[in-house]
């Protein structure tokens, strides 16, 4: 199975794609859409959209999951989110892929053990569950934990 996770965010959101084979999870791609902080909100989200979809049909995952949305003292912040999270479950929903969605504290749980560990410490545990990967930054990283998430929760 060619499971694809997504880190949603209006500035970058991070994708990543791992192949599990039995216990097996291998890296297979990862990277992050950026989006000009000087263009328009639906500039933004259209290519968000447009790589995505991109993404999807060079990848031919077969679900998808995605990182639910985390409230900041910021409500601009989280309403900036949201957008981004809905124009990628769209995205998923659109090419017919079954999605999970993950809390950040469980994702962090499935990786490194506790909810409340630092992004450092899931980076460092996606070097070793994923070793060789090239990680092209830390919200591509965290898309790869939510993918390896999945996986690990998927209904079998």
């Amino acid at each position: 199975m060619i499971i694809l996770g997504l880190d949603p965010s209006l500035s970058c959101t991070g994708w990543g794609i791992v192949r599990v084979e039995g216990s097996r999870i291998s890296h297979i791609a990862n990277g992050q859409i950026k989006t000009d902080a000087k263009a328009a909100l639906p500039d933004r989200l259209a290519h968000l959209d447009t790589v995505l979809a991109a993404v999807i049909a060079d990848h031919a995952p077969q679900c998808a999951a995605v990182e639910e949305v985390f409230l900041n003292d910021n409500p601009q912040s989280t309403l900036k989110l949201a957008h981004a999270r809905g124009v990628v479950l769209l995205g998923c929903a659109r090419a017919g892929l079954p999605v999970g969605e993950y809390a950040p504290r469980l994702v962090k749980k499935a990786i490194v053990g506790t909810g409340t560990a630092a992004k450092e410490q899931v980076q460092a545990m996606l070097r070793v569950l994923l070793p060789g990967a090239k990680v092209v930054g830390p919200d591509a990283a965290d898309a790869l934990a939510v993918a390896i998430c999945h996986a690990n929760h998927r209904p079998r």
